[in-house]
């Protein structure tokens, strides 16, 4: 089975954070690249173990995935934008 998903990387003290963000899982590493292993390895298991218990289809589904032959797309994300926000606390 072929997923594609769509990853954020970001710095966080002296952490790289990567978020799968379909799937909502993530995982950190010392550089980017660390990072990203790090999350196709929680992908991998978050999926693994969906699949054992039967309910992967469902989760991918839940997830806005779509089945296309044997890949799963990723929901096409319209943006990916940084706001600034002023709150008056």
């Amino acid at each position: 089975m072929n997923l594609d998903m769509t990853v954020h990387i970001w710095k966080e003290d002296d952490q790289y954070v990567a978020h799968a963000m379909p799937l909502d899982v993530m995982s950190s590493g010392a550089t980017p690249e660390a990072a990203r292993l790090a999350l196709d390895e929680a992908v991998r298991v978050f999926l693994l173990t969906a699949a054992d218990i039967g309910t992967l289809d469902q989760v991918l589904e839940e997830s806005g995935y779509e089945r296309q032959g044997d890949r799963w797309v990723c929901p096409a994300f319209v943006a990916v934008e940084r706001h600034e926000l002023a709150l008056a606390v």
